[in-house]
């Protein structure tokens, strides 16, 4: 893992900057997490915190928050418009409404970390996020929330809140084993997650995106099946050489993208990844094999950039279980955990 170009800089916080020159992969912090909770101020101790604000505790104290207007995580992001139009085949697995017919979309593309101003190439910065809404009858929507990364680095809420506290307690004076040490040492998917190479992309639009979480898909007929998602660029994955990272400029991906849209749509391929018998559908650490069935659901077609950006990114609020019918959750823990979260997040940062 070599080194980061942000561990002298003042935009990062000391315990980033600590942990990091450990030669620990600092992504690991909030880069695959969609979960955002924000900081509540004059909180309880931590035995008595709300699961949800202990983690919003956490993640801002970790990223030198709350940072005012933005989330706690994936704080830095870039928003576009478009279209979802499904294939025929969508309704096989889902009655939803959205894979019946076309309908508007939002997407929110964004930086790991609740740092706002991390240069776009930094490790630090991936996975990257992809959150997706979808305008339904009726004035309803549903959403998906991904990244760029296909598992989740821990299995349950409480898991994550731990391996925050252990960064947190992990500085420079820790003694050895430190508690991230230990914490790494005995989850073993959190240690792969951290050392998995995720090069810094050309665009969001040449990077593919994954759902870490299950959900079940019901069809007319009655007949259900438990899927995660895939989202794939139609322009294939293309990514940086590390001398190129190295001379981007820090808002590269930002400015790339609305520029890419004003020259023609920009595609991504939503396909349904479908769990076998014997799966693990409730854990985000469980990667399902390669081998199993993947269907192509549509196509994401954007092409217009938002033009608010520090506006509608402030005031939109993603709900991944806010779900139409022929769409269920699964009982993985941290996907329960996420709107509870968001919620906190999205409460911080419309008063300020």
């Amino acid at each position: 893992m070599k080194p980061n170009h942000l561990l002298a800089s003042p935009a990062l916080p000391k315990a980033y900057r600590s942990f990091m020159t450990r030669g620990t992969f600092a992504a690991m912090l909030c880069a695959a997490l969609s979960i955002s909770p924000a900081l509540a101020a004059d909180a309880p101790a931590a035995d008595q915190t709300p699961l949800p604000v202990a983690l919003v505790n956490a993640l801002n104290k970790l990223a030198g928050g709350p940072h005012a207007g933005y989330r706690a995580n994936h704080a830095k992001g870039v928003m576009v418009t478009g279209t979802f139009t499904p294939v025929a085949g969508a309704r096989k697995l889902s009655k939803a409404p959205h894979f019946l017919h076309p309908v508007p979309i939002t997407v929110r593309f964004s930086d790991a970390t609740g740092v706002p101003v991390m240069p776009d190439a930094d490790p630090n910065a991936s996975p990257h996020g992809m959150a997706i809404r979808f305008q339904l009858p009726k004035g309803a929507s549903t959403d998906i929330v991904s990244i760029s990364a296909n598992s989740f680095p821990v299995a349950t809420p409480e898991d994550f809140l731990a391996l925050l506290q252990a960064i947190g307690a992990s500085g420079p004076d820790a003694a050895k084993p430190t508690p991230i040490e230990q914490f790494l040492g005995s989850h073993p998917a959190a240690a792969k997650f951290v050392t998995t190479p995720r090069p810094a992309p050309e665009s969001f639009g040449t990077l593919a995106f994954y759902g870490v979480n299950a959900f079940k898909f019901t069809n007319a007929k009655g007949k259900s099946s438990y899927v995660r998602y895939q989202i794939l660029p139609e322009a294939g994955e293309h990514a940086l050489s590390d001398e190129a990272a190295g001379k981007a400029a820090p808002n590269y991906l930002m400015d790339e993208l609305p520029t890419r849209v004003a020259k023609g749509a920009v595609k991504f391929k939503l396909l349904a990844q479908l769990a076998k018998e014997g799966d693990n559908v409730n854990d985000p650490t469980a990667v399902w094999p390669a081998t199993n069935p993947v269907v192509e659901l549509g196509t994401i077609s954007l092409t217009k950039a938002v033009v608010d950006q520090a506006g509608e990114q402030k005031k939109i609020l993603y709900n991944p279980v806010s779900l139409p019918a022929g769409i269920e959750p699964s009982a993985d823990p941290v996907l329960a955990m996420r709107f509870p979260a968001y919620a906190v997040s999205f409460g911080q940062r419309a008063q300020q």
